[in-house]
Order: structure tokens, then C-alpha cells, then sequence
């Protein structure tokens, strides 16, 4: 079973070994002040209809990226529907939404690694975010919300985004052997330099990924311009169109209100099992183990320019097994049906997600009803 899902790894996210420790930390340093910013405005920004939003596409990143798509060279790739999340709950709510699915994903399946969550988030959710925001803002102009205008500039936006990310996954990954040696001169963590690691990172997301994010992103903006245009002005300011929302909405009124996006995240849920369809493993993220297989090494030259990889680096075998997810890569180990694991893996890693908002979400009414009876108390004079 553990051999199945062992082919089945997620490009772009890096796994633990492949990144030397001081690039780990830094990667953190660097996302930590995005986060914290995020958390400010998301602050400011909160309404009780927000925390459902933010369920929703955390999920639903969560389970796209459960997607796998055959890549050239053997690999596999995926959408990432950053650029969906930016449009409808802007870059900063974004940035939360997405690092909360590769959090999970990395505590409980091991798909990405914990030393490296900083480095994903960094690329995925910050990056991924931002680059979608600003592409999406500069090509929608103020066009009206129902505009086809829209959904070229979304599909374009989530183009640029996920290889945005992918470029800075492939920079990480392809500086470590020229910074990180042992004194034989040997990688000690990620073992192919930039001239390498670009390309093979890139060439996939050019093409097969980054398209299926252009579809998705333009295809969920279509979507939403017929079934809910009113998500669309949160980051179509002064924009014409669209219904508007209502000033005050209660808390089972916000859950309840989603129904179109709660029916396509069970769609979406109920088809995961196809993710695990597409062969191949992802480029650069090999388990310490394949380096000493013979078929798992042919297949890692082929995927890089034929040039024969080297033996499990130090660094990289030393860190790589740091966290013991308890599904590793969405194989629970109770489960004898591959299928059947990947769905019962995606219904726990959402349902993880949307079970801390909706908790989330019930503390903010909560804390909304008192704030407003402490209000009314002073404004009527009682103790």
C-alpha cells in the first residue's frame, strides 16, 4: 500500500532533507512577517461571512491540489487554486487559506515536510497569493463583474501564479548543492544545481499545470459571474454588477449562504480518488530510499536531463524521515484500497479544515453578541 502512494507525491512540495536547515530558517523568517501581516488585516477585515469563505477555499486548495496531473518526463503535477482564493478573499485572506492546507497536508499526510512548511508557504500561499492578486487586479481593470474580461484576467493570473511558485521552489531546490557540500564535494541536501532544477521544474508547470490552473481559475470565475457574482467585489472595487451583500448576515445565515460552493467542494471531494490515476513521481521529491533503488535512480535521471543522481545525500537522508505523519501520503494504514484511502484522506484533511473555521466561526458570533450587549449596556447605563 505504502509503495502505491509512494509514486504519488505533489511537486512543489518540498519535502524534509531537501533544504539545509539555515535555508528551512530563513524561509520561515521570510514568511513569518507576511503571516502576521495577514493576520492583522484579516482582523480588521473579519466579518462573520469571511470565516466561511475562508473554510471553503482553504478546502478547496486542499483538495485540488490532490489533483495529479502527468507531466513531461514521467512526473506529475497539479493546480494549486491560489489564484481563485486571491480573487474572492483578497492576497492577505488568501495567504491563510493556502498555508492552512499545506499545513495539514504536512502534519497529517506528509506531503511537504515540516522543516520545509515555511519554504511551501512561502511559494504556494505567499507568492502564489500575491502574483495572483496583482495580475488579476492590473488585466480585470474595472471591468464589470459579469465581464468576460474577468475570467481571461483569472485564468491568466492563476498561469503566472503557480509557475511563479514553481520558479521559487526550482531557485531553493537548485541552490542547495552549490551552497551545502560535504567535504568530499557531495550535495548534502537537494542534489541538482539551478541549471537542473529549473528546468525540470519549469517545463511541467509551463505547460500541463499551469494550464489546468488557468482552467480552473477562469472556469470558478465563470461560475461564480452566473451563480454568486456578489464574491467578486471584495477585489473589484468601484466595479459595476453584481448583487450586493447584505450589512449584517448571521452566523448560520454566512454557512448556509454558500450552498453553490459547498455542493462543488462535495463534487470535488467525491472525485479525489481520480488524483492517484496519473503515474510518475514528482520531480524533486524523492524518498531517501530511491537513491540507493536502481529502477527508482533511472527514473530520477530521466526526469533530470539524464544526469545520474548521486547517493542518498547526508543532509537530505538525515532530516527526511523528521516527522512521522499518521497517513503518509494519503495512505491510511487500516485501509487495504488505495482509492478508498485517498477519498477517506481528503474527507479528514477538509473536514480538519472546515471544522477549525466553523469553531472559529462560532467563537467570533459569540464574541460578536457580547461585544454588542457590552455596547448596549453603556449606551443604556447598566452595570
Amino acid at each position: 500500500m505504502r509503495m502505491y502512494y509512494a509514486d504519488k507525491l505533489i511537486p512543489m512540495h518540498i519535502p524534509d532533507g531537501y533544504l539545509s536547515p539555515a535555508t528551512c530558517a530563513a524561509l520561515y523568517a521570510t514568511s513569518a512577517p507576511f503571516w502576521y501581516v495577514a493576520l492583522r488585516r484579516l482582523k480588521r477585515l473579519l466579518t462573520t461571512r469571511l470565516i466561511p469563505l475562508l473554510s471553503v477555499f482553504a478546502a478547496f486548495s486542499f483538495l485540488v491540489m490532490m489533483f495529479n496531473l502527468p507531466l513531461p518526463g514521467g512526473t506529475t503535477g497539479h493546480a494549486l487554486g491560489v489564484a481563485i482564493a486571491s480573487i474572492v478573499l483578497g492576497p492577505w485572506a488568501s495567504i491563510l487559506a493556502i498555508s492552512i492546507a499545506l499545513l495539514i497536508q504536512a502534519l497529517f499526510f506528509g506531503d511537504g515536510g515540516v522543516t520545509t512548511l515555511g519554504a511551501n508557504c512561502f511559494n504556494m500561499a505567499i507568492v502564489g497569493s500575491l502574483v495572483a492578486y496583482l495580475v488579476y487586479r492590473l488585466l480585470a481593470g474595472r471591468a464589470a463583474i459579469t465581464s468576460s474580461r474577468r475570467m481571461v484576467a483569472a485564468a491568466l493570473a492563476g498561469y503566472i501564479a503557480i509557475n511563479a511558485a514553481a520558479f521559487f521552489a526550482a531557485v531553493e531546490l537548485g541552490i542547495q548543492p552549490l551552497l551545502f557540500r560535504d567535504p568530499s564535494g557531495a550535495p548534502l541536501y537537494a542534489p541538482y544545481p539551478l541549471s537542473i532544477a529549473i528546468p525540470a521544474m519549469m517545463i511541467g508547470h509551463l505547460s500541463f499545470a499551469g494550464l489546468a490552473e488557468m482552467v480552473l481559475s477562469g472556469g470558478v470565475v465563470a461560475y461564480l459571474q452566473r451563480a454568486n457574482p456578489s464574491l467578486l467585489k471584495l477585489t473589484a472595487p468601484g466595479a459595476t454588477g453584481g448583487d450586493e451583500e447584505p450589512r449584517q448576515v448571521t452566523w448560520r445565515g454566512a454557512w448556509s449562504g454558500l450552498k453553490p460552493l459547498w455542493t462543488a467542494l462535495a463534487l470535488l471531494l467525491a472525485l479525489t480518488p481520480l488524483g492517484i490515476l496519473a503515474g510518475g513521481a514528482a520531480w524533486g521529491e524523492w524518498g531517501a530510499r530511491d537513491f540507493s533503488d536502481a529502477a527508482a535512480r533511472q527514473r530520477i535521471a530521466a526526469a533530470s536531463r539524464n544526469l545520474a543522481p548521486p547517493q542518498a545525500p547526508q543532509g537530505l537522508e538525515r532530516l527526511y524521515s523528521v516527522w512521522t505523519a499518521p497517513f503518509p501520503q494519503y495512505a491510511p494504514a487500516f485501509v487495504r484500497r488505495p482509492a478508498l484511502g485517498y477519498l477517506l484522506s481528503a474527507m479528514f484533511g477538509s473536514g480538519i479544515i472546515i471544522l477549525g473555521c466553523l469553531i472559529a466561526s462560532s467563537l467570533f458570533a459569540h464574541g460578536g453578541s457580547s461585544r454588542a450587549a457590552d455596547s448596549m449596556k453603556s449606551h443604556t447605563g447598566e452595570s
